[in-house]
């Protein structure tokens, strides 16, 4: 037979393990969010300027788990526009490129969320926290350039040469990111929050802009590519020297991956709870 002592340490034990698995699953919850926003990027078009370009409406949506009131795991799809011109720029070698491209990435992401201090949607005592994240993305891209009033893909026409005899193959239109980030999570009733969030991802791809490397000769990509690939690859105001071919002059900077970031409001509500829960239960 177990002593009393015991029996009573085993029964508080146990309601100490109960008092604390209901804690835990109160403090789970999940949460639907609805994104708007904006995009930028850094790349030769934009070589260090944050939150500059002619910035483009994007939008999004994600699942969020909230393991506890101090982490998350947010699953999402968003659309980030990209638009830029080199004769935006102040830089007088960029404005003579006088190169421009749109892009419409796509990507899926899973961050994790770190809130500053305790955090619960909809509890009053909880009513607002900072937050780092960070994970892994997949993207799609597809660059494109305007002539006259058509916008024309430029990772088929190989624009440095890539679709020549000469050069290498076509990058590709889809890559691994890591976002990483900071945002603010405030709410504002018993069961919705706003979320503002930026966040950057850092690539490994030089070519979200088209611009990498060098000049293709642009006789041959006139006879192996077109004269749209020609006209699109050079569009500099004034040649840099004698030559008319700019084959071998620097376009970009190969050796600088591209880099883009979203600047986003959310608004979150929760999809698993009542509104009337009691939150000091």
């Amino acid at each position: 037979m177990m002593s009393r002592p015991l029996f009573m340490l085993f029964l508080f034990s146990a309601l100490l393990m109960g008092t604390a698995n209901g804690q835990r699953k109160f403090e789970t919850s999940k949460t639907l969010g609805l994104t708007v926003g904006t995009g930028y990027y850094l790349g030769e078009l934009n070589p260090t300027g944050h939150f500059k370009g002619r910035l483009q409406p994007g939008f999004g949506g994600f699942l969020r788990f909230n393991v506890n009131r101090r982490i998350g795991i947010k699953a999402s799809l968003n659309r980030t526009n990209l638009l830029y011109y080199d004769s935006d720029s102040k830089d007088p070698w960029i404005a003579n490129r006088n190169l421009h491209f749109r892009n419409a990435i796509t990507e899926g992401a899973v961050v994790a969320e770190f809130n500053y201090t305790r955090y619960q949607i909809g509890n009053t005592k909880d009513r607002f926290a900072g937050y780092l994240f960070a994970g892994l993305s997949l993207y799609s891209h597809m660059p494109e350039a305007q002539i006259g009033d058509v916008w024309y893909e430029l990772q088929p026409l190989g624009t440095e040469g890539q679709s020549t005899n000469t050069g290498q193959g076509r990058y590709a239109t889809t890559g691994f990111a890591v976002p990483f980030g900071l945002g603010f999570k405030l709410n504002l009733g018993h069961f919705s929050a706003l979320n503002f969030e930026w966040g950057i991802r850092r690539t490994w791809t030089d070519h979200l802009d088209d611009v990498a490397g060098y000049y293709a000769s642009t006789a041959v990509l006139e006879e192996e590519a077109g004269p749209l690939a020609e006209e699109l690859s050079v569009s500099r105001i004034e040649n840099e020297g004698d030559l008319i071919d700019p084959v071998g002059q620097m376009r970009g900077f190969n050796d600088l991956d591209d880099r883009f970031a979203a600047m986003t409001v959310s608004f979150t509500f929760r999809i698993d709870k009542s509104p009337t829960t009691c939150w000091d239960r």
